[in-house]
């Protein structure tokens, strides 16, 4: 899955639901037609960065005149897959960090620990030096940039350049939530590949095979909330996704009451020493949540689950769409400023505009 959930992308073996796009790649590997640069898209965490390292894997295990850039007798590539054996030197490096002719470029971290929001132009900078020289086991040199829509203008800038005149036997994977963020200048010498989200039975197959001791209701909850992302998925049972869901639903069945002492727990928990990951969680389960309640207000519920479904039409008829549209409004805008803001307070302040909304 992709870098930021659970699973690190350069030691996943294992992709599933993406055999289309397995496939697109092989023809182009074996029909002589790579392009230097392609853009891998879809939702989090439903497999992108690792399609991307098992593509980077295929080509720098199989150089020119290995036999994986032929094609057999009725056209079909001699290698059938892109899956590489575990046990293989270049997996091992790969997954080290240490193959010569892979360079690896994601959101860093800032001098004081934080994770930066954003690729600056030095990353960059690097991959352009790193095409420049040549290839140290005479194949292909291959960079992954995991996070190309979070470029700033100038990183963008500068990888166009490095796109313009790409070296022989170069190749460029980027991979990238919201494509559109991306310049179109350099989406136009890309070839895009989108992976779409996987069926719930896919992701329920995943995570029971990953976490046999999960129960069937967490496993319930965490495939309708992963909206196919088995990355998603997975995160939310690994990273107690799944009872924080309980627990913001729990506060917004009493509405328009609030529960002071069950709210204060919650804040405490999302504030507390590593609150970071539960307050990341709280984000996006308590947005997720105050959208489908705003479709309910407006005649369009999407509930996620059935147990959401009688709370959320309840309180969609408490308020307009107008007035839920300000407080969704508003409580986006508070999120999102968290790192400026006392996660605390955040929380207990969108659940106070959720109780007045629901007031009257």
């Amino acid at each position: 899955m992709d870098t930021e959930l659970n699973t690190e992308p350069r030691n996943t073996v294992d992709l599933i639901g993406h055999e289309t796009a397995e496939r697109l790649i092989l023809d182009a590997v074996a029909g002589g037609r790579m392009h230097h640069a392609w853009l891998i898209s879809g939702p989090r965490g439903v497999g992108k960065a690792t399609l991307a390292y098992r593509f980077a894997r295929h080509v720098l295990a199989n150089p020119p005149g290995s036999g994986a850039g032929e094609v057999d007798l009725f056209g079909d590539p001699v290698t059938p897959s892109l899956q590489l054996d575990p046990d293989h030197p270049v997996f091992h490096r790969v997954a080290a960090g240490s193959h010569a002719d892979l360079l690896t470029v994601s959101v860093g971290v800032m001098q004081d620990g934080r994770p930066r929001s954003e690729i600056v132009v030095d990353d960059v900078r690097a991959v352009a030096e790193f095409f420049s020289k040549t290839s140290a086991e005479g194949g292909w040199r291959v960079a992954i940039i995991d996070g190309a829509d979070l470029m700033n203008r100038n990183a963008a800038n500068a990888l166009l350049k490095v796109l313009e005149e790409p070296p022989a036997r170069s190749l460029l994977l980027l991979v990238a939530h919201a494509p559109g963020r991306v310049l179109p200048t350099i989406l136009s010498r890309c070839r895009r590949l989108a992976l779409r989200p996987l069926d719930d039975a896919l992701v329920d197959a995943f995570i029971a095979a990953r976490h046999g001791d999960a129960s069937a209701e967490d496993r319930q909850i965490a495939v309708a909330l992963a909206e196919g992302s088995p990355g998603r998925a997975a995160e939310l049972i690994e990273k107690d996704g799944v009872e924080l869901y309980r627990q913001i639903l729990a506060l917004m069945s009493r509405l328009p009451r609030l529960d002071h002492a069950g709210l204060n727990a919650l804040a405490d928990e999302i504030a507390g020493r590593g609150g970071e990951e539960a307050f990341r969680q709280f984000t996006m389960l308590f947005g997720g949540l105050l959208t489908r309640a705003a479709r309910a207000a407006g005649g369009a519920p999407h509930m996620a689950l059935p147990m959401e479904a009688e709370i959320l039409a309840r309180l969609g008829r408490m308020a307009s769409l107008d007035r839920w549209f300000e407080v969704w409004e508003k409580s986006s805008g508070l999120l999102q400023r968290a790192d400026d803001l006392d996660r605390r307070q955040v929380a207990i302040g969108v659940f106070n505009d959720l109780a007045a909304l629901t007031r009257g």
